[in-house]
């Protein structure tokens, strides 16, 4: 199993305990020790339990992200999510700027990303794309 990238809504699924994602970290964290997700997904996650008032599962994300690895954007990353940007744009294929900002993080990284959102993540060229929530 190849080092992967955990996209939010895959993230959200492994937090409500969908039985294929779980499965999946489980093997993932196994094999690789430390599940990878982005600073994105981190903004994400947080904003949103800030929004619901969520504090126990804002203690339980804070501990997954204190023992896993938050993965920052980088120049790099930035580059490649621009072109993917302009590339789309010409295309006529835009996507929003946060699924690119993870995506130039995967791409830069060389690594799969996991994620529910096929639809956007598919129309990117050399992306590889996994969805744990599938049996």
């Amino acid at each position: 199993m190849k080092q992967a990238l955990i996209d939010t809504d895959i993230l959200s699924m492994f937090f409500h305990g969908d039985p294929n994602v779980v499965a999946r970290f489980d093997t993932y964290a196994t094999l690789h020790g430390t599940i990878n997700t982005t600073i994105i997904t981190y903004y994400e996650i947080v904003s949103g339990l800030k929004h619901r008032g969520a504090q126990k599962q804002m203690a339980a994300f804070l501990e997954f992200a204190a023992q896993n690895n938050i993965v920052p954007l980088t120049e790099a990353s930035v580059m490649l999510s621009a072109d993917l940007y302009a590339a789309l744009r010409a295309r006529g294929m835009p996507i929003d700027d946060i699924d690119l900002l993870i995506a130039g993080v995967a791409l830069a990284s060389g690594w799969t990303l996991v994620t529910h959102n096929r639809k956007h993540f598919d129309r990117i060229e050399g992306l590889q794309v996994e969805d744990w929530s599938a049996p």
